[in-house]
């Protein structure tokens, strides 16, 4: 099987993964509840749902939320990307096709064209856009009526949100947690269940100790361990989980190579720091925007580095596990 192949297959396996009802879904108890009032009041008023925005580091299950939602619903959803509408003409292109009731699903939404994000705010508020056709003093403007639809939004960088944009997600902006151990090792169960995997405890708890307190990582690390276990002819346990997780680089606390590439280039290049983020990147030969969306978020959580005023620092945490894992 070739490279091309296998890159739509895992993506239809992680489709499968995916909940694809409320009581699946684990974790996030407070979004959860605040979503399912707000879709509940919206259908007792037989109206479109308020815009809602989610935000939280890559992987927490915002996309799954916006699925959910449409399902709840029972209607269409439309998936794209901030990035992906360059022009006014790619955002009226999206919203003139939507069906009435239909879920917009905008992942991304801070990297949005500013011009396009104007636009995006009577849509918002109005359900119109204005498009201007010509330009200079022969310039007009039509107004396009929308049908009802509901907006959600999701972003890794809720301070490039800009407040125009922020207050229009009257449903809410809600923040999505890393997951606790436990709730990680329930969802590593039951993919196993879905993939017909057999797994032990032993081996749930190593996997769900190095996901990073991330659902996607979970699911990715449970299917490595799958491959190593059936080279092995067996199912997968602690043993084979750790050979999996050997062969990816990731150590006991979660860390990837790049994690400790980061902490390294702290420790060795810049006694610890403080050092800024530019600085970092270049020393780490890794980008600005991959650090603070990837790496950062679990290498704060767990400790490993503090944020000042001045820059990023390591902590005597990341100081002895680099000197430990060197």
């Amino acid at each position: 099987m070739s490279s091309n192949d296998e890159a739509p297959r895992e993506t239809q396996l992680d489709h499968t993964l995916r909940p694809h009802r409320w009581d699946e879904y684990v974790g996030q108890e407070h979004v959860k509840q605040n979503l399912r009032v707000l879709l509940a009041a919206a259908r007792e008023r037989a109206h479109a749902p308020e815009h809602t925005l989610l935000y939280g580091p890559p992987g927490l299950g915002k996309t799954t939320l916006a699925h959910l939602i449409a399902e709840e619903l029972g209607a269409p959803l439309k998936s794209t990307a901030g990035p992906v509408i360059e022009r006014v003409g790619d955002l009226a292109a999206v919203l003139t096709n939507l069906e009435p009731g239909s879920v917009l699903f905008i992942d991304e939404i801070h990297r949005m064209n500013k011009a396009v994000e104007e636009v995006l705010y009577p849509a918002m508020e109005a359900g119109k856009l204005d498009i201007i056709i010509g330009k200079g003093p022969s310039a007009r403007t039509i107004e396009l009526q929308l049908p009802p639809f509901t907006l959600i939004g999701a972003t890794t960088r809720i301070g490039l949100i800009s407040s125009p944009l922020r207050s229009r997600f009257s449903g809410g902006v809600f923040q999505l947690n890393f997951y606790t151990t436990e709730e990680i090792g329930t969802i590593i169960r039951r993919s196993a269940g879905i993939l017909h995997t057999e797994i032990d405890d032993a081996a749930v708890q190593k996997i769900a100790e190095r996901s990073r307190k991330t659902p996607r990582t979970a699911n990715y690390l449970l299917k490595r361990a799958r491959d190593v276990a059936q080279l092995d002819r067996s199912m997968i346990t602690a043993a084979v989980s750790e050979r999996a997780l050997a062969m990816l680089g990731i150590d006991e606390a979660g860390l990837l190579p790049s994690d400790r590439k980061i902490l390294a280039a702290l420790i060795e290049k810049f006694n610890g720091g403080p050092v800024g983020l530019k600085t970092l990147a270049a020393a780490s030969a890794e980008e600005e925007q991959t650090i603070e969306d990837v790496y950062e978020p679990y290498l704060l959580q767990e400790g490993f580095i503090e944020r000042t005023p001045r820059g990023r620092m390591v902590t005597e945490r990341a100081r002895a596990h680099i000197a430990h894992t060197a």
